[in-house]
């Protein structure tokens, strides 16, 4: 028995799992499970196995780019999910992890990796955020919103689901008419134009990224905005009261500190207690791990996110201990990025011929790879999405959370409870 045959017997339990090897022997694994997908893979060359042993999630991505991991039954979507089925975060079980000492080389490069000093900060934005701005508007809702949507209903659509969060937040962030809101890691500007056109909110929205600022600057002057919703290039740690006129009273950020670094962490809720006014309120929206700190899967830190890294609760709170933040408010989103993430894998491959003329069939791969993994990430993985609410004072906002459950409503246009 091949050593790879080995490892997937242990790894694969439930559903069926095929296996072709380059000289065409076959070998199944795994008992039938009418929740899971039957999937059958060939391998083209002994190196593409050896890969995988060496470094599973990493070897698998790359095979799987480069062609010479071919899935013969069902999709990188159902291989994904069979192989997370077996190996769920809960379970405890490592059985798809690499050797302890390739995890010990890697967690040493990663941890160096994701010290994003400033410029090294813009270069890995600038790797995922500044592709062709045409692959986004194929698989986004048509506000781009590149993040984590709030289904109020599993079965809502993209879009709905993505204003749906948008409400949430505004909620949550209490603003009133006039307020000034810093809108940190802005992406394409809808968050922004949201606050603005919905509560009355004048915005300063920033980003790394010369493709999302073209594009938010673009919807603002369209917009008859501008005057009021402003974007900059600029990282946050740039921003300062003095040159941007004083103090905030809210600030927002979503699916941006995932690119901050636990190194930085500090320093970014330093910044945000600084730029905060004294009653300002902020709500931090990013994916985080269950569990304890960890590092970043080594073929989403070299092929997709650089430098990322999704912290773990304690970190977060760890980083604001000491700086006269309250911690307001905490919520954990459990399976909404796996819905989302449906949404943008469904649309990604029906849009299959776009992506690959924009790219190439190896891009296509990697991106679809990318989904599925991150989706079961969430599914059946150790990922969520925290929302964390902070407030300068005691007296910010009232003590209960009616006011957010009565004003997403509003936003929402539901109408009144009796």
């Amino acid at each position: 028995m091949a050593l790879l045959d080995r490892f997937l017997a242990r790894a694969v339990k439930r559903g069926t799992l095929t296996v072709i090897h380059p000289d065409g022997d076959r070998r199944r694994f795994g008992a039938p499970d009418p929740d899971l997908p039957d999937v059958a893979i060939r391998f083209t060359d002994w190196a593409a196995e050896r890969a995988i042993l060496l470094d599973p999630g990493l070897g698998a991505g790359e095979m799987f780019m480069a062609g010479r991991l071919l899935i013969e039954a069902g999709d990188v979507w159902s291989l994904a999910r069979l192989l997370k089925a077996n190996n769920r975060w809960e379970s405890g079980r490592r059985e798809l992890k690499a050797s302890r000492l390739r995890r010990a080389v890697n967690t040493v490069r990663l941890r160096l990796d994701r010290l994003n000093m400033e410029r090294r900060a813009r270069r890995n934005v600038a790797h995922h955020y500044d592709l062709d701005d045409r692959l986004y508007a194929l698989f986004l809702d048509t506000d781009r919103q590149y993040s984590c949507a709030y289904f109020t209903d599993p079965a809502s659509p993209l879009d709905q689901a993505q204003q749906d969060k948008l409400a949430h937040i505004a909620a949550k962030l209490a603003i009133r008419p006039g307020m000034r809101v810093l809108d940190i890691g802005c992406g394409w500007g809808g968050m922004a134009l949201y606050l603005h056109q919905r509560l009355g909110a004048d915005v300063l929205g920033v980003t790394l990224s010369a493709e999302q600022l073209k594009v938010a600057r673009a919807r603002a002057e369209a917009a008859g905005v501008a005057d009021r919703v402003r974007f900059e290039l600029i990282d946050y740690r740039r921003v300062t009261a003095e040159a941007f006129g004083g103090q905030f009273d809210r600030i927002v950020s979503v699916g941006m500190f995932e690119h901050v670094g636990p190194a930085h962490y500090r320093a970014f809720m330093t910044k945000c207690r600084d730029l905060l006014a004294p009653d300002g309120v902020m709500l931090l929206h990013t994916i985080g791990r269950l569990g304890g700190p960890g590092v970043t899967d080594a073929w989403t830190a070299k092929w997709i996110f650089p430098g990322g890294y999704n912290p773990a609760l304690s970190e977060i709170i760890r980083a604001q201990e000491g700086l006269k933040l309250f911690l307001t408010d905490v919520e954990v989103l459990r399976l909404h990025y796996a819905w989302t993430i449906r949404h943008w894998y469904d649309r990604v491959q029906a849009h299959r011929d776009e992506i690959v003329a924009l790219y190439d069939e190896r891009f296509f791969r990697m991106w679809t790879f990318y989904l599925a993994g991150a989706a079961m990430a969430f599914e059946l993985g150790g990922l969520v999405n925290y929302q964390l609410q902070f407030a300068r004072s005691r007296d910010a906002l009232p003590v209960t959370r009616d006011y957010m459950i009565e004003g997403e409503r509003a936003l929402r246009g539901d109408p009144p409870t009796a």
